[in-house]
């Protein structure tokens, strides 16, 4: 069963405030490589609508050991995303099925390797690693079945998380824009005594004659308001077309 050390490692990965894709799966080949037995290192990657969205590795080798399946088009990491089974390499100095990969690894000081996929959404594949022939027992991968399957539950998670955020941000934006326009329509209904959706008219027809947006408008229309006399302001009174206005807004 998983110590505490690794229940408290995988528990952290729940901080979806300081998390992101990239840095939650790296998390998680840094687990598989420390408590997987016979595990050296490992990669995992994120697939969306068959293309790679995202690759994390616990070692800069095994990263490119990933790449170069790509650049090749076929691997392990490839067969068990496109089957959705277990891809195994037991020595890559006799490998044949991938030649490549095989040869490849083998230069990198890998002997042996395990690709498990998890087919999401989103899909996500876990590889991994040893320096000796067939050293990860296949039926002891619970743990990196585990690891795997939280991954992508985590993944899909943070994706959610910021969208929220996003989502949050834009919120926050709107109501922002929409309180500097109440304000300055304030500022309009003042000055020409009109109504306030005469004066939000006013906005849009600047806004579309200047090519610039309402909001920066109303912006403009505050700033002078609140103390910019002289040349700006006249500018901006006649921007606003204020009438009997060309000295400077009124106080």
């Amino acid at each position: 069963m998983p110590g505490s050390d690794l229940a408290e490692q995988t528990a952290a990965l729940l901080s979806l405030a300081a998390a992101t894709q990239e840095r939650s799966l790296h998390r998680l080949t840094i687990l598989a490589a420390s408590h997987v037995p016979g595990c050296t290192a490992a990669n995992a990657a994120i697939w969306r609508d068959g293309e790679l969205a995202c690759l994390a590795a616990s070692h800069p080798e095994s990263s490119r050991l990933a790449e170069l399946q790509l650049a090749c088009g076929r691997g392990p990491m490839l067969d068990a995303i496109g089957h959705g089974a277990l891809a195994t390499c037991k020595d890559t100095l006799t490998d044949a099925t991938w030649p490549e990969y095989a040869a490849a690894a083998l230069q990198a000081g890998v002997r042996s390797s395990v690709t498990l996929s998890y087919q999401g959404p989103p899909v996500v594949a876990l590889t991994l690693f040893s320096a000796r022939p067939a050293a990860i027992d296949l039926d002891q991968l619970w743990l990196a079945e585990l690891l795997v399957a939280y991954g992508s539950a985590l993944v899909g998670a943070v994706s959610e998380y910021g969208s929220a955020q996003r989502t949050a941000g834009q919120l926050r934006d709107a109501a922002g824009g929409r309180a500097v326009v109440d304000q300055a329509k304030g500022i309009l209904m003042h000055a020409l005594g009109c109504t306030a959706e005469d004066a939000l008219e006013r906005i849009r027809e600047v806004s579309q004659r200047s090519n610039i947006r309402a909001t920066e408008v109303a912006r403009r229309i505050i700033a002078a308001h609140s103390g910019r006399r002289g040349r700006a302001a006249r500018d901006l009174a006649e921007l606003a077309g204020i009438p009997g206005h060309s000295r400077e807004m009124p106080a």
